[in-house]
């Protein structure tokens, strides 16, 4: 799976001010990952707001997103919950032909035992021929998959082919890598320490950043790939306090209304979730015009 080494990003769902979806600036956010070199294109995530579209809204958007990519980038689609035969039914009912891979996030909420974790995913895996990237994101999900857990996936589910690691555990991260198959993706959730993960032996990041600060973002993991770390941590650095701002009152609030700033997307989420409060706009967009004076004085 050479095509989804380097930099993913996990897409957004724009809104429009009545809370429907935008199709127009959808289309231009997926046109701008071409255009800056993101290497794959992740739908129907958490940072898409997955949980609160309906599945006309779904199928919807993916046909917008699959129509504006027209075959550029290779796409990964979020199929996962916490039932186990939902899940299964969802991926047999589901057109995957345009799709590379499944990503499918560990149950949330019910916390399974490693047992019941690794049950779930050779059942989701039986369920289809489609790659199936492993989600780990227990700041979510409630529970961690451990390692061995996951190192048992991989060597008992031919197509378990990665995972997006997202604890936030760069030694978790990197026992992953260790001891999984040598072909096995160990892919960072994380964009924080996406480039440690990289430089350690990932295979890059599934990122939310990604989307808004893509050229330079995606940059900085291909030169990490390529073991160029000083020019990778150069950027790293320079992104460092955008990625914290993002994060800071939850996602994707953070990345739309950097995405606002950058003309793509307005800054609507669907509750439960709300916009940024106008202090973290303010420094959002501050962050933002100091960086492109900052490029613009380099050139």
């Amino acid at each position: 799976m050479q095509e989804l080494i380097g930099t993913g990003v996990a897409l957004v769902t724009p809104f429009t001010s009545k809370g429907t979806i935008d199709h127009d600036s959808l289309a231009r956010l997926v046109q701008f990952q071409i255009d800056n070199g993101t290497d794959y294109l992740v739908v129907m995530g958490t940072t898409g707001e997955s949980v609160t579209l309906t599945k006309e809204e779904k199928q919807a958007a993916i046909k917008t997103i699959i129509k504006a990519n027209d075959g550029n980038l290779p796409l990964v689609i979020g199929i996962g919950g916490s039932d186990t035969q939902v899940v299964v039914d969802q991926i047999k009912a589901t057109d995957l032909e345009p799709f590379c891979a499944i990503l499918s996030v560990s149950p949330a909420y019910n916390k399974p035992s490693q047992r019941g974790i690794y049950e779930h995913f050779k059942a989701v895996a039986a369920a289809t021929d489609k790659p199936i990237i492993l989600y780990n994101v227990p700041g979510r999900t409630g529970s961690n998959m451990a390692v061995q857990t996951v190192v048992r996936l991989a060597h008992d589910c031919d197509n378990v082919i990665g995972i997006k690691e997202a604890a936030g555990d760069l030694v978790q991260a990197m026992k992953l890598i260790q001891y999984s198959p040598k072909d096995f993706m160990v892919i960072s959730g994380d964009d924080m320490i996406a480039l440690p993960m990289t430089l350690a032996g990932g295979a890059g990041v599934i990122s939310v950043i990604g989307q808004a600060m893509a050229k330079d973002f995606s940059d900085m993991i291909r030169y990490g790939l390529n073991g160029d770390v000083d020019k990778a941590y150069e950027l790293h650095y320079q992104l460092a306090a955008s990625i914290d701002m993002i994060f800071e009152q939850g996602n994707p609030a953070g990345i739309k209304s950097l995405l606002k700033h950058l003309g793509i997307c307005e800054e609507f989420v669907r509750l439960p979730l709300v916009t940024v409060d106008d202090d973290l706009r303010a420094r959002l967009q501050s962050f933002l015009e100091s960086y492109q004076n900052q490029e613009e004085s380099v050139q």
